[in-house]
């Protein structure tokens, strides 16, 4: 992976990826705040044309809509990666491959001819696949569904290594993906009780770690949150 160049300034990624469903189906999962939160991170769009993704406590990322075109393209800019960082702009573009599925790709730009904030694009480029991952797996299982998100984090002065093979869920599930070369501490399950899907990874933060669980449940008796947020914190 590596960051590509044009004519025109722009340094950019990109990354797609095979999804099952109409372009219609394929839009409501990644163009409304729903359907985002069903498989990516708890994402509110405003009426007034702002995006508001929520990682984690203190670490809102916000946009504004530059471009809508249902169901095939819309635009997005926000805020760069720090002091002196031009604004990243976001490019989603969904394309009919035949009646049963859509290629899905999405291109992060930076218009600067400076390299100081490759390496933070390359970042942003590596965790695509597997979100991919769980958006195929939100679309082949639970089509036409909203999920509840429930999110969990927690930081450690612990390396991943030392804590890693402890983290199981603690329910049925199936374990769908494993490690990857974005984010080699990470799973993907598909639950059974509730029914839903989990992300969990760790992730090195500066001279910190950052676990992250996700659980998307859609249906099911509501789960206790702070159980799992306790059951997290005595595992790292």
């Amino acid at each position: 992976m590596s960051v590509k160049k044009d004519l025109s300034g722009r340094r950019y990624v990109e990354a797609q990826a095979e999804i099952p469903g109409m372009p219609e189906q394929v839009w409501d999962a990644i163009a409304t705040g729903p359907g985002v939160s069903s498989w990516f991170v708890p994402t509110e769009k405003n009426e007034d044309g702002t995006v508001v993704s929520h990682f984690g406590p203190g670490m809102d990322a916000v946009a504004r809509e530059t471009a809508w075109d249902p169901p095939r393209r819309f635009a997005a800019e926000g805020e760069g990666f720090g002091p002196g960082c031009p604004p990243l702009a976001t490019e989603w573009i969904v394309e009919a491959k035949d009646g049963e599925h859509c290629i899905v790709r999405v291109v992060h730009s930076l218009f600067t001819d400076k390299d100081d904030w490759d390496n933070q694009l390359e970042q942003i480029e590596s965790g695509w696949p597997d979100y991919f991952r769980i958006l195929y797996l939100y679309r082949q299982h639970f089509s036409g569904q909203y999920a509840q998100l429930h999110q969990f984090l927690e930081i450690t002065p612990k390396p991943a290594a030392e804590f890693w093979d402890k983290l199981a869920l603690p329910i049925p599930a199936t374990v769908q993906q494993g490690s990857s070369s974005g984010h080699p501490n990470q799973q993907i399950f598909l639950t059974n009780d509730p029914p839903g899907l989990a992300h969990l990874f760790a992730m090195k933060c500066g001279p910190q770690t950052m676990v992250s669980l996700r659980l998307y449940q859609f249906g099911g008796e509501p789960i206790d949150e702070t159980e799992w947020r306790q059951w997290l914190h005595t595992r790292v």
